[in-house]
């Protein structure tokens, strides 16, 4: 199909199309997006007690569509992904990004565990004390809670790639509307406020430096007369969670490791100053 011009240009060139180079551009984009996560190990220590749970299944928490992905006051109740970026050329950008996902633990499946719990009997949790020795354990809630829903959030620097396949169908006004190829690879540290609840224990309850993670991801954003774009993307990464906070008390930690798909469908400008 062929769209009909419309005025054009640049300052430079009146009659070069503004879509045309990208270099020197700021975007911004702001969406939603879903994720599904593999199962994963996940130790857990304190004062009394050492042991690892295996095959810990997680799923999202979706808002759904809401006003609060731009309610300002309610903007991080849904997952929601954020970037800002600079094309140093006209095919490659630098960016930085919030990828604000939740992780919550699936409860009541069964699951193995190993190591131990040794707390004084007046203590919460004692009731589970025992020596574990790949021994079943139903994830009920008195035992465990697990979630990253204030989030599981991920900040992130990369590059990106953005090609024009405007051509192949046949569209030449690009300053209308524009298709484009993208593609990225992002690495940062995930920065969670952990909702757990570990053995009854009160919880800890702030955002935490727990580790780092690392994703690619490929989409496919549409233009619309130069300044606007819909930009829609899948991602894969890998997380890894060290240092998770649990409890009010300080020694308490987790740990876990997994992989994760993210689907994300997300809004933009992009601009010259």
């Amino acid at each position: 199909m062929t769209i009909p011009a419309l005025a054009q240009g640049t300052k430079e060139d009146p009659d070069e199309l503004y879509t045309a180079h990208n270099k020197g551009k700021f975007f911004i984009y702001w969406g939603g997006n879903r994720e599904s996560y593999t199962k994963s190990d996940i130790n857990f220590t304190g004062n009394g007690y050492n042991y690892t749970l295996y095959n810990v299944e997680a799923h999202d928490k979706p808002k759904g569509w809401s006003i609060d992905y731009i309610n300002p006051c309610r903007m991080t109740i849904p997952q929601t992904n954020a970037r800002i970026g600079y094309y140093i050329s006209d095919h490659y950008s630098i960016g930085l990004g919030v990828d604000h996902m939740k992780y919550v633990m699936t409860q009541n499946k069964t699951v193995r565990m190993n190591g131990y719990i040794d707390l004084p009997e007046d203590e919460a949790g004692s009731q589970f004390n025992g020596t574990y020795n790949n021994v079943p354990r139903v994830l009920t809630e008195d035992f465990l809670t697990f979630e990253h829903t204030d989030g599981l959030n991920f900040v992130n620097v990369g590059i990106s790639r953005i090609d024009d396949l405007s051509k192949y169908l046949g569209i030449n006004n690009t300053d209308i509307v524009q298709l484009n190829l993208t593609e990225g690879v992002y690495g940062g540290f995930l920065y969670p406020k952990t909702n757990a609840k570990v053995m009854s224990k009160t919880r800890h309850d702030d955002f935490h430096v727990s580790g780092y993670g690392i994703s690619v991801e490929a989409g496919i954003n549409i233009t619309l007369f130069r300044h606007f774009f819909i930009l829609g993307e899948f991602r894969s990464g890998y997380i890894n969670m060290p240092d998770i906070r649990t409890t009010h008390q300080g020694a308490d930690r987790a740990s876990q490791h997994f992989g994760y798909f993210q689907k994300m469908l997300s809004v933009g400008g992009i601009f010259r100053l």
